[in-house]
């Protein structure tokens, strides 16, 4: 088989990256008595979602080694804290998720030739919230 002859569809390019960290909580808004209304914690996975129309050389979205500055903020600023104490909001998977694309946005994006597209947070293997950036 001739592979030149496979016709190469026109689209976007989407990549993603996963992120541990490991973080405590509490969410005091929610009515006594509530489990996530006490202190407790979680293994968190972040995932960050990129995309672009074309690619970098030598074929990239954005080279997965550019995204060592948002693991070295997670390692630093979140592991092993309570986010309760030192986020500017309720410290939800929802709001976890928006602030670190907003973190992203700010600090690493200029940097980058992907375009982030969505933060996606999991305290669980069963539960995740997703913010996706608009308009970018």
């Amino acid at each position: 088989m001739d592979f030149r002859t496979i016709p190469v569809p026109a689209g976007d390019f989407t990549i993603g990256k996963t992120f541990n960290f490991e973080a405590g909580h509490r969410l005091p808004a929610l009515p006594e008595g509530h489990k996530c209304s006490r202190q407790h914690g979680h293994s968190y996975e972040v995932e960050v979602i990129l995309t672009t129309p074309s690619l970098e050389e030598p074929g990239f979205v954005t080279d997965f080694g550019a995204l060592a500055p948002f693991k070295e903020f997670l390692n630093t600023e979140l592991d092993h804290h309570n986010l309760h104490e030192i986020l500017p909001c309720e410290p939800t998977s929802e709001r976890l998720a928006q602030f670190l694309a907003g973190w992203f946005i700010q600090n690493l994006q200029p940097a980058i030739p992907g375009r982030l597209v969505a933060v996606l947070v999991r305290e669980t293997q069963s539960s995740w919230a997703r913010f996706d950036v608009e308009g970018r």
